[in-house]
């Protein structure tokens, strides 16, 4: 959630904010006002409250007729203190439904608009000129004998797959590797759950306006994870943090891509599973920022090792999450669609997880504040498919990566097992 004060203070903020979003601007109203009606509920139920106290010394004093009086009058009281206490709660869930409808405030740098108006912030490397004409990732992943999109359909259903052979192999280097980059640079690396808690979901903005996207297990009431910043931000719930944390989560993850049909239904740039290993980041508000260009350094890094021309992007203010006040995306170029389609984002998401799922600092001063949290993927499934397309040979073979061969049995070349 924003943080209440803020909104008290500079409510204009929060209305710009909602507009740059594209979102509905008179929920910022309406919470204030529900903040109102809450107080003045509080008040009035904490002053019936404290006049019942002193009344109770007074019957507790009193004798016979008078006592029996009293006793009377106290059962009306009482009634009058449940009513207040019943308001109370009433305005307390109306305040919380609509804090926790408006969506974390943008950062006053990112863009506004939509899907489409986001800022090149630069481009790296050169989109290669082939001498033939290349072939897209799943045609080299059949013939490497790397992708079986049919029986994964066979088993699974649509947009699932296998990774057979050098495809498992190729992934698991290259997630290795991202490992390796992490903890490298202080992350404590965690195979996370794949399945949380629906508070646990909840908490990191993934059930508003994307809970179509979520898988739900209702037997179980829990949810598969999309992402392993879910458990990564659930991991210190209700905890006060006395430092910094970097965690990397290695995990499956799982999105209906509902809305998505028709789009990107050929090969694994969108499917419904897949892996990731994904950075996560605890510091103090005011670290924010810092350690959203850090993270986003680490990414462009991942880059440079496989070796592919990509840019990086500022999203649109309508395009963020839930969480997110500003978010950075690296894409890389995929020679098959003459296109830059994403590999990896970072977001800084202030403090808006943190205070749904009560995590904490002490502050020079002892006093518990609302952390700050950042997320950044570093690698995933669909950076096979950049991999694969960029680096493709005339014959249909692929050149590996040279930081990538030490993860890969020192592999040079990808062989097609038919051609």
């Amino acid at each position: 959630m924003i943080d209440l004060k803020a909104v008290r203070e500079n409510p204009e903020a929060v209305r710009a904010s909602q507009r740059a979003r594209g979102e509905d601007e008179s929920v910022v109203d309406a919470l204030l006002s529900a903040d109102e009606r809450r107080r003045a509920a509080i008040s009035r139920a904490d002053g019936l409250r404290a006049e019942q106290k002193l009344f109770g010394k007074q019957v507790g004093r009193a004798k016979g007729e008078e006592r029996e009086a009293l006793l009377a009058k106290g059962k009306e009281m009482a009634a009058e203190v449940k009513a207040a206490e019943t308001e109370q709660h009433t305005a307390e869930a109306e305040l919380t439904e609509l804090h926790r409808a408006i969506p974390n405030i943008v950062h006053p740098d990112a863009p506004e608009g939509g899907e489409d108006d986001y800022v090149v912030l630069k481009h790296v490397g050169e989109p290669r000129e082939f001498d033939f004409e290349p072939q897209d990732h799943l045609d080299l992943g059949v013939k490497l004998g790397a992708i079986d999109m049919e029986r994964g359909a066979k088993v699974a259903g649509s947009r699932f797959y296998f990774l057979t052979g050098i495809g498992a192999q190729l992934e698991l280097a290259l997630l290795n590797m991202a490992a390796s980059l992490a903890t490298d640079n202080g992350f404590t690396l965690m195979i996370t759950p794949t399945l949380v808690r629906p508070e646990i979901m909840a908490g990191t903005g993934f059930l508003g306006q994307h809970a179509s996207e979520v898988y739900r297990l209702r037997d179980d009431d829990l949810y598969l994870v999309g992402t392993s910043e879910v458990p990564l931000a659930g991991y210190h719930a209700d905890e006060i943090l006395d430092g910094e944390r970097r965690y990397a989560g290695w995990s499956s993850c799982y999105r209906r891509e509902a809305g998505s049909y028709g789009k990107d239904t050929r090969g694994i740039i969108r499917v419904h599973q897949f892996n990731k290993v994904e950075m996560f980041s605890y510091v103090r508000p005011e670290d924010a920022e810092a350690e959203h260009a850090r993270l986003l350094g680490w990414e462009e890094e991942m880059l440079g090792r496989v070796e592919v021309p990509y840019r990086v992007i500022d999203t649109a203010a309508g395009d963020l999450g839930t969480s997110a006040a500003r978010k950075f995306d690296c894409e890389a170029w995929v020679p098959s669609q003459k296109a830059y389609r994403e590999l990896t984002s970072t977001s800084n998401c202030t403090t808006f997880q943190a205070r749904r799922l009560n995590i904490r600092y002490r502050d020079e001063n002892g006093k518990p504040q609302t952390v700050a949290t950042l997320n950044g993927t570093l690698a995933t499934t669909r950076w096979i498919v950049a991999i694969l397309e960029n680096h493709q040979m005339g014959d249909g073979s692929v050149r590996v990566p040279v930081a990538l061969r030490p993860y890969l049995g020192g592999r040079e070349v990808l062989e097609p097992i038919s051609r």
